[in-house]
Formats: C-alpha cells, structure tokens, sequence
C-alpha cells in the first residue's frame, strides 16, 4: 500500500468553469466497498474481502484491523458499510454490516464494536437478517442514521426470493428501521407484528445500495438496482410499498418481462429511474460550499457508466442528471462527502483506489 501526495500525482481537471484536482489517498485495496469519516478527520474502509482499514492525512492506509466479524465472502458477499455512532466522540463506537454464513445458509448482519488503536473491541452482533437465504448476491446492506439517532438497514431479494419483497413479514427486499442495540423501535409502523414484521420501514426493493439523508429537508434517499434495465431513485416514506416485482421499469435478464406494470395503486413511484442501467453505487447529497454549482444537488456514482451522476432535483422530482469524472474511466463504488466539502470516491476493483477531489486552488 502506499499513499500518493506528490504534485506531480495530483490530476487538474474542468469542472464546467471550475477547476478541480484528484488525489490519490490510497490504492491496491482489493474491492474498497465504502467509506466514512471519523470526528478526529481520519476515515474508515471496508474492503468486499472483509477488511476494515484507517485512513489517516499523509499517511499511508493502515494494516487491516484486528477482531473484526468474519465475513462470508463470495460473489457479492464481503463486507458492506461502516459507520460512526452519532455519539462516537464520546463512545468510540462503530457499525458494520456485512454478509455471514455458508453457501447454504447465509444473510446480511449489523456487528458493533468500539474502535481502539489498530483494532476493535467490545465486538458484537444486534442484528442478522431474517430468513436466511443460499445465494450469495442482493444483500443490500446500507447503513444510516435518522435524526432521532435510529439506525436504518437496506436489504436485497437475495435474487432468487423477489416475492419476499412484497411479503411484509419477510426481512428480505426492505429497509429496516431499529434503535442502536438492535431492537425494535416502538413507532416503526409494523412495531406491533401484526401488519408486518417488527422492523420493516419500507417494502419492495430489490437491491437497494444507496442510503441516504438530506440533513436539510430531513429527506430519505434511496437507490436500487433494476434487473436489466429499471434502476430507481426512491424517496423513502414509512411504510410506503415501493413496488418491487409488482412493477419495474426493467426486464429479466432472459429479456423476458418481470411484469408489465410500471405504475400501479398503492406504490410509491420513483423519482427517476434508468434504463439501461448504470448499476447505482454510492450517493451523497452536497451540503458545503466547496463546490457551490453542487448545492443541494445529489451525487450517485455509476458502475457500469464508470462515472458520477450528478442529480438536479426541482420540487421533489430530478429535473436535470450530468456526467461527472467519466475521465477516470473506473467502476465507482462509494461517493461521500467530508465535514470539509471534499468529495470522497472508491474505485472498484482489486487494485481499487480512495480519491480525493477538492477544488485546484
């Protein structure tokens, strides 16, 4: 591993009249999957492989740290994201999720720990996806925190189980809702088990690889994969159904039709959706002043366009999408923002990357 900051290293681009530059933090990381930012200005990432590793400022990344989960890792199984306790100055605790099991019994889990120097303590699972599943991809996985300090979790259909996203009993194809020990929030609006199961937020997702919340409107985004064609950018609203197979605006991969409704009572519609797909990874809504033309405007990075979409949103709806650092010519995994404006991107791939774009001067 080594860290890059010499100027000859760092690449200067035009941003429409803006110029920018592109540091590379790090590389050689075998499938950075994401990343987060720490109160002390480090950050943490976590590799498909199952690694999780620190990043410091102008040093290089550290070793994978000690005592964490054993991940199962197969196809797109690994770890998935890492985030910081609201409360993480005072507690020092973090959250993964990641996939656990065997090839025939295996599901998406949340672990907390307490990050100490180069390794985690206090190590320990609240909460593991019901039911399990024997396919290993459409585990969802992201994680994020609501206002009130609740922690929200997306989960995949696990691919071969697409009906379990309308079966609200089923934790599969959902985002869940649950308070940081793991347990059910009392005014999720299943809480009772009655309508539902107990930690169901919302229902009829797919794949959903991008979670996040806008700390201005206090809204939920959420992006998830079509089949082929049919990627969508959802609002999310508790207990809203978001259609997943009932409708979709793609097809199989047979080319056969998953249904032939795009719209139908009772489903929450997205906002825009892709067709053919970009494969959607990361997202992150823009809320500094380093790159003032991004005010309020969502980024989305794009595996399969191997760039960043950039999202002008009008009243709730997109009204304008661009092409951001097509130039890179890489599968964008993760897109965040730090505390600074800086935008954060993970390139996906074994020798994968942590780059740095700020504004050249």
């Amino acid at each position: 591993m080594r860290i890059l900051f010499s100027l000859s290293l760092i690449f200067l681009y035009s941003l429409c009249t803006a110029e920018y530059k592109i540091e590379t933090l790090a590389d050689d990381l075998n499938y950075p999957w994401s990343i987060t930012f720490l109160p002390d200005g480090s950050s943490l990432i976590t590799t498909r492989s199952g690694e999780l590793r620190q990043l410091r400022e102008n040093e290089a990344i550290s070793a994978p740290l000690a005592n964490v989960p054993v991940t199962y890792v197969e196809s797109q199984g690994g770890f998935f994201d890492v985030i910081a306790d609201p409360l993480f100055s005072e507690n020092r605790t973090i959250y993964l999720s990641l996939a656990e099991g065997s090839k025939r019994q295996n599901s998406t889990v949340i672990y907390r720990a307490v990050l100490e120097d180069r390794e985690l303590t206090d190590v320990k699972r609240i909460f593991k996806v019901s039911p399990e599943k024997d396919t290993p991809v459409h585990y969802g996985g992201k994680l994020l925190f609501l206002s009130d300090n609740t922690l929200l979790m997306t989960t995949g259909d696990g691919f071969e189980y697409r009906e379990a996203a309308q079966d609200r009993q089923s934790q599969l194809g959902k985002v869940l809702r649950m308070n940081t020990d793991g347990t059910v929030p009392a005014n999720n609006p299943f809480a009772s088990g009655s309508d539902g199961n107990p930690y169901v937020f919302s229902y009829g997702h797919r794949n959903p690889q991008g979670l996040i919340l806008d700390p201005v409107t206090q809204t939920i985004y959420l992006h998830e994969h079509g089949p082929q064609g049919g990627d969508e950018l959802n609002i999310i609203q508790a207990s809203h159904n978001y259609g997943w197979p009932v409708t979709t605006f793609g097809i199989n991969y047979s080319s056969a039709l998953v249904s032939p409704l795009t719209s139908a009572e009772g489903i929450t519609p997205p906002i825009t959706y892709w067709v053919p797909s970009i494969a959607p990874s990361g997202m992150a809504i823009y809320r500094s002043a380093l790159f003032p033309e991004w005010q309020g405007k969502l980024l989305i990075g794009a595996l399969v366009d191997k760039d960043v979409k950039l999202l002008t949103l009008t009243d709730g709806s997109v009204s304008q999408i661009k092409s951001l650092f097509a130039e890179l010519n890489e599968r964008i995994r993760d897109v965040r923002v730090d505390s600074e404006g800086a935008l954060y991107l993970l390139t996906d791939s074994a020798k994968g990357r942590v780059l740095r774009i700020t504004p050249a001067t």
